[in-house]
């Protein structure tokens, strides 16, 4: 058994790694995205959320860490299972607040694009964020995918 925060914990304990984003829209519905850095893929910002740190405190430091723009996280829109790697990403509806966006070491680009044009320019799993983000309703959307494509 190892030991974590709480007490024992067994070995055959799965561990997952848990991410935040932010669907950021401004009034003219824009939403930001983000050219990737390492693998040039378009997605909404966002990155591993840190232990000490609240969820809605990791949306917003992965959001300006990434873009510029300091945003208020308004409601969760969708939990996201990765299967393959083990990954739980938390999706938020966010509105910008401040800043400026711009590309940093993590975004090669920062784009404000139509909600038609940012999921064109991503793959399925991030443009599903995305237009979950976008639709009425208060519950989440929950999906898993491997990576690709969604299994459930």
């Amino acid at each position: 058994m190892s030991v974590s925060a709480s007490g024992p914990r067994p070995a055959s304990t799965p561990l997952h790694s848990v991410s935040v984003a932010g669907v950021v829209v401004r009034e003219d519905g824009r939403v930001l995205v983000i050219r990737r850095a390492d693998n040039g893929a378009w997605e909404p910002p966002g990155g591993v959320l840190e232990r000490d740190e609240t969820v809605e405190d990791g949306v917003r430091r992965e959001v300006y860490e990434e873009t510029g723009v300091k945003v208020r996280a308004e409601r969760l829109t969708g939990v996201y299972k990765n299967m393959a790697l083990g990954v739980v990403a938390l999706v938020f509806r966010c509105a910008p607040e401040a800043g400026h966006a711009h590309p940093t070491d993590e975004a090669a680009a920062v784009r404000w694009l139509t909600v038609d044009d940012a999921a064109a320019a991503m793959g399925e799993v991030y443009a599903v964020r995305v237009t979950d983000a976008l639709r009425d309703g208060a519950v989440p959307r929950i999906r898993a995918h491997d990576g690709r494509t969604f299994t459930a």
